[in-house]
């Protein structure tokens, strides 16, 4: 097929955005629906913009620059963007391209007016909308007008905004390439936008309708606020008439003029309640063909609505899919996000979430990048729902506040079963068991030794068995294992060990508030508590720093440390101290290996695949400490301890029946410090074995980039597990698209933010502290150890960054136990996920750390280098001037 710069739009479908970009392609895909109306016009092509960029033999040199400058660099990316517009709009359109356009106006009519719209490939995406990215030029007359309009498109491809967002989303420049869509102006009585989704909530049964008089450009330039409608199940359900005092129309010579409205229209509706329950009728028709919600700009004539965009709403975070049947009819669904109950609420890669959903003890459902529990059946029957809010709401109080919020409600089927139904069967969500009342006589603490022994028999098991299995055969080897895996985490007396402690900290810190007004005791009581594998991995990595501290030419060379091989390559072990410095350094990585930031996720690199991250820590330590810093924290801690618990049995015993209430309170602070270091122990046996089953599937990928299969050894992070297997069998990967795919989707998943209670209609929920025991102003969170600390704030989001001074506060989005060599470091700490009993929330206590978590969007409204004050008993976060 030839060189073809000109096709009517109705031409058009949705499989040519290569020659259309997204907006034609869309545009033609609508024009097929039936009933909807699209005004008539035709697409200048990329052919056209390849041929037009190419005579400008320049554009690669500044192309060049361009890709060099930082996405923050402002101005450099205004100087060059600026020049690249320039060189394109003063090219001369070619003769033969200018008269296929003049052919084509002469076929929708010459004389009328147009709208010159560009369509980047880049655009309309169901990741990356790009709306508003590139330009439209409205009610253009006369072929030489539509002409230069043309060019002014091709060259918005490098308007300063639409360079930034491309880096920002990785599209490289030198792949996108302009189209631009010429159409028969409408003009209307109204317009604006129609949601079928709701753009704030999510939920996908409600669609909102923006509308305003004239043009929409009023609406989208933010001339007037617009009439807002919502409307659910057929019907308007809520409505806001703004007063809309200035409109924008078309001039009858070209061009657009803003209007005041007549005083007497300003407060009328847009729109009638029929208009908005038919526009959102159509809207319904165009998300179905298309597959997913919709953002439509649409136009009201005396003859109907005509449609002029549409784009998928990229900002919509998505609805797990069931492939088991449940959920589908008139039911809904609740969910309860895994992520914030594990302290990583990052997005995860397909192996990554496939392989956590294998070896979990319950059903999890992705969407997002996020693995989710349904909850609706324990929520539907009386007899599970107390249970299950009285655990997430110790664990997480926003979560509990969300699901409150749907339950009172009282609009989700699925949470009201019929009369008589029972609860249901089968395991409950991760971490949503409730805890047993404490009884007389716990477990024996002998226990603990004998369960790590079998753990890390387990492992080296594992460890030996695996190494002779390839090909299909570890597949069918790595299902058995996982057997094994769910076996370890389902062992009664590992939970019964488990419950033992976290059921003391809760009885503790209620008999004491009860009878001696103490506020978190157990915070104190469980300093230094033995057999912690979190903590004791955080002052390890003190002794790490005590071997390097004498040697300044190692300080020095950790320093400008980059190459991940710098324990092997023998320039550190040629150093005076060198040797002794690695030979530590290796032996923490023998131990804690395995552990890395976002560690659920198996193709997060593992600190023994990147040891560089572990260096900054390593060179705070030394900077920050002296040498016996950790065995003195340990003891500082254990006194503390032992002090804390003598202070309370002699305020008890003063008490009217004070022995015997003391005699309870040693058996539950004996209990509490026999069992609680045992609550970080199985997470770090699940790693372990993680890092165990990465290896041997790396050693598969390496096969298959040798064979050709894949183009390199991490795409197998964006296979299932299940696919992966398909793939090692057949030596083929089918769908040669799929592994960028999956790299664009995820990338896409890493820009959303999970909800911590997802509905089957798409509605986020986040929840609420309803507290009115916080200052004005204080940022609210959950208390969960006890102490108030000032100091300058560190919002650090990677370790490898950190860059820490004694006294500094820790502000991140979560902490899972990869995090502990940080908080040796700071004198606070402040998370935006956590409960009381996540591994934050332990090694904070362990180590002293006033700490308040939950604390929503406190990344974002905190920033690095402010003075805070963290009220870790009170559980709020106070902003200094």
């Amino acid at each position: 097929m030839g060189t073809q710069y000109v096709i009517d739009l109705a031409e058009v479908d949705d499989r040519q955005t290569a020659t259309v970009g997204g907006k034609g392609a869309h545009l033609g895909a609508l024009a097929r629906i039936g009933d909807v109306h699209v005004p008539a016009g035709f697409c200048v092509t990329t052919d056209a913009y390849r041929h037009i960029v190419a005579e400008m033999p320049s554009l690669d040199d500044r192309l060049d620059r361009l890709a060099r400058l930082s996405a923050d660099d402002q101005e450099g990316i205004r100087t060059v963007s600026a020049e690249i517009r320039r060189a394109i709009e003063g090219i001369a359109v070619p003769d033969d391209l200018a008269e296929a356009v003049t052919r084509a106006l002469a076929r929708t009519g010459e004389r009328a007016a147009y709208a010159v719209r560009s369509s980047a490939t880049a655009e309309d995406q169901p990741t990356a909308s790009f709306a508003g990215q590139q330009d439209t030029y409205l009610n253009v007359v006369g072929a030489a007008e539509i002409l230069r309009h043309i060019t002014r498109c091709w060259a918005s491809v490098f308007t300063e905004r639409a360079v930034v967002y491309r880096r920002r989303n990785g599209v490289d420049h030198r792949t996108v390439h302009m189209a631009v869509v010429v159409q028969r102006m409408v003009l209307p009585d109204a317009a604006g936008i129609l949601f079928t989704a709701d753009p704030v909530t999510g939920d996908r049964k409600t669609a909102t309708v923006d509308a305003g008089f004239g043009l929409g450009e009023a609406l989208v330039s933010g001339l007037v606020n617009p009439d807002v409608f919502t409307v659910r199940d057929g019907a308007v359900v809520g409505r806001t008439i703004a007063a809309k005092e200035r409109a924008v129309y078309a001039l009858p010579g070209g061009g657009t003029e803003d209007v005041t409205v007549d005083a007497r229209r300003q407060k009328e509706p847009s729109l009638t309640d029929d208009q908005v329950v038919e526009l959102v009728r159509i809207g319904r028709r165009i998300e179905a063909h298309f597959g997913r919600p919709q953002d439509i700009e649409w136009c009201l004539t005396g003859d109907g609505f005509h449609i002029v965009q549409s784009r998928p709403i990229t900002t919509l975070f998505p609805v797990p899919e069931r492939k088991d049947g449940a959920g589908d009819g008139p039911e809904n669904r609740v969910y309860v996000s895994v992520g914030h109950q594990q302290m990583m609420t990052d997005a995860m890669k397909p192996l990554g979430y496939s392989l956590w959903q294998r070896t979990a003890m319950v059903d999890m459902y992705e969407a997002g990048g996020r693995l989710f529990v349904d909850v609706t059946p324990r929520l539907a029957a009386p007899d599970t729902r107390a249970a299950l809010l009285d655990v997430i709401g110790k664990g997480d109080p926003l979560t509990r506040d969300a699901l409150e919020t749907v339950i009172d409600r009282g609009d989700f089927a699925a949470l009201t079963p019929p009369d008589g139904a029972e609860a249901p069967a089968g395991p409950p969500p991760a971490a949503a068991t409730a805890p047993p009342t404490a009884p007389d006589t716990g477990p024996d603490p002998a226990i603990v030794g004998e369960l790590i022994a079998r753990s890390e028999a387990s492992v080296a098991a594992l460890e030996r068995d695996i190494r002779t299995k390839t090909g299909p055969e570890l597949f069918d080897f790595l299902d058995e294992a996982f057997v094994e895996h769910k076996k370890v985490l389902s062992d009664p007396l590992s939970f019964r060990a488990l419950m033992a402690g976290m059921d003391a900290t809760w009885w503790l810190n209620d008999k004491l508030r009860e009878w001696l007004g103490e506020t978190n005791a157990a915070d104190t009581l469980t300093l230094s508590a033995p057999d912690n594998i979190t903590s004791e991995m955080g002052l390890a990595l003190l002794d790490v720093a005590d071997a390097v501290r004498p040697h300044p030419e190692v300080v020095a060379y950790l320093q400008g440390v980059e190459d991940e091989d710098f324990l092997t390559s023998g320039e550190l072990a040629a150093l005076p101290g060198g040797a002794e410095a690695r030979n530590a350094i290796e032996a923490y990585l023998d131990r804690y290996g395995a552990r890395c930031v976002g560690e659920i996720d198996i193709t997060r690199p593992r600190w023994r695949e990147r040891p560089t991250a572990l260096v900054p820590v390593i060179l705070d330590n030394v900077r920050n400490f002296g040498p016996g810093a950790a065995a003195h924290r340990f003891e500082q801690g254990r006194r503390k301890a032992a002090e804390k618990e003598h202070d309370v049995l002699t305020r008890l015993r003063a008490l009217p029946d004070g022995d015997a209430k003391a005699e309870e309170t040693k058996r539950m602070i004996d209990r509490v410090r026999s069992f609680i270091g045992y609550r970080e122990y199985p997470k770090y046996g699940i790693i372990q074995r993680y890092f165990v089953y990465k290896q041997a599937l790396l050693g598969e990928a390496e096969r298959l980039v040798g064979a050709g299969v894949l183009a390199e050894k991490e795409d197998i992070f964006h296979l299932t597990f299940d696919e992966l297997r398909d793939v090692v069998r057949t030596h083929r990967l089918d769908d040669a698209g799929l592994v960028q795919r999956r790299k664009d989707d995820f990338r896409w998943h890493e820009e959303l933010t999970p909800p911590r209670v997802l509905t089957s209609d798409g509605e986020a929920l986040t929840g609420a502290y309803r507290r009115d025991d916080v200052p004005e102003g204080a940022l609210t969170g959950l208390a969960v150890s006890a102490g108030t600390i000032e100091g300058r704030a560190r919002v650090i989001l990677d370790i490898a960054d950190a860059d820490l001074e004694a006294g500094d506060i820790l502000v991140t989005t979560f902490t899972d136990p990869s995090w502990s060599p940080l908080f040796v470091a700071v004198a606070g700490l402040v998370t935006e996920v956590g409960g009381l009993m996540t591994h934050g929330a332990v090694i904070a206590r362990e180590y002293g750390l006033p700490a308040v978590v939950g604390v929503e969007k406190a990344t974002r409204l905190i920033r690095d280098g402010q003075r805070i004050r963290v009220h870790g008993t009170s559980g709020y976060v106070e902003i200094l001037s």
